[in-house]
């Protein structure tokens, strides 16, 4: 039986505990209000961006005018991008999103390279022995575009050398604080003509959005040639917010569900320590009973 000093050690670490875990809880809070807020303040600029998009896709050979646009006949590498975090402490959320990549691009017929952002996915990639080309780690949350444009720079890279023939994404999209779900998106060759895929940008339907009329200085050709690549960098950063959102929001639960466990163990422990004490005391009283009716009895 444990005495009351090591109780007393034991309800002081777990109160300290549940310190920690709660300070987690409100500094996750906290962030995932400020990635929602990021994610949100990019929709009016992306939305603009895929307009001028569709209306470019509109037109005859738009898939001619830039190579990012044009499907490959034959796929015989892949790149993924691996949204993780760089820190633990968010229950399930790495674990879900490697364990759907995995089942994503397990099965495939050609080879696939990863790029690992967050320390997280580098490590389960590692273990597993997958074929990581190149590490994000550390980004602020939120980030700012040009934090993440190296991302982007790289796959387009790669792709624009056909090193890789197509290039996905594979990120936690956060739908609200209580759900967001592991998803894979292909980020090229650009698919423009697509109704319910990717992130919040990628939901605008194509088919509905060419009322605007532009006009486009210089030619059609050369505003495709910088808006393309700028907009794969958007998808990836829009990708990584969402990404951040989730992150959060899992941290937080997490957090709140350890403070709750801690302060049951608490109480349980308080429980039991009070317990132990009053069993110490009364077997105290009865020693003292004892010595008292011994020494009466010496006296008779």
């Amino acid at each position: 039986m444990a005495s009351t000093r090591e109780m007393r050690l034991r309800i002081r670490s777990v109160k300290n505990l549940s310190q920690v875990t709660k300070a987690l809880e409100t500094v996750s809070a906290s962030r995932v209000r400020k990635a929602i807020q990021a994610n949100n303040s990019s929709k009016p600029y992306a939305e603009k961006a895929w307009k001028v998009l569709v209306h470019l896709a509109r037109q005859p050979g738009h898939d001619a005018l830039h190579p990012l646009l044009a499907d490959r006949p034959v796929v015989r590498r892949a790149l993924v991008i691996l949204v993780t975090s760089d820190r633990g402490l968010a229950g399930s959320y790495n674990a879900n999103i490697f364990r759907h990549t995995l089942h994503e691009f397990s099965q495939k017929p050609y080879p696939v390279d990863f790029v690992a952002v967050g320390r997280k996915g580098r490590d389960l990639l590692l273990r597993r022995r997958k074929n990581v080309i190149a590490e994000f780690s550390d980004l602020p949350s939120p980030p700012l575009y040009r934090e993440v444009a190296p991302i982007a720079s790289l796959a387009i890279e790669d792709f624009e050398k056909q090193k890789y023939d197509e290039v996905y994404i594979c990120y936690t999209q956060f739908i609200n604080m209580m759900r967001y779900e592991p998803v894979t998106r292909r980020l090229l060759p650009l698919k423009i003509l697509y109704k319910d895929e990717a992130p919040d940008i990628h939901t605008l339907d194509a088919t509905h959005r060419t009322h605007s009329v532009f006009s486009f200085e210089p030619d059609e050709g050369e505003v495709l040639s910088n808006i393309v690549p700028h907009f794969t960098g958007i998808q990836i950063f829009q990708a990584i917010l969402s990404a951040q959102a989730s992150e959060h929001a899992a941290r937080m639960i997490a957090m709140r569900n350890a403070t709750e466990s801690a302060q049951e163990l608490i109480q349980s422990l308080q429980l039991e320590y009070n317990k132990l004490r009053q069993t110490l005391i009364t077997n105290e009283m009865l020693d003292i009973a004892g010595g008292a009716n011994a020494l009466a009895q010496e006296k008779e």
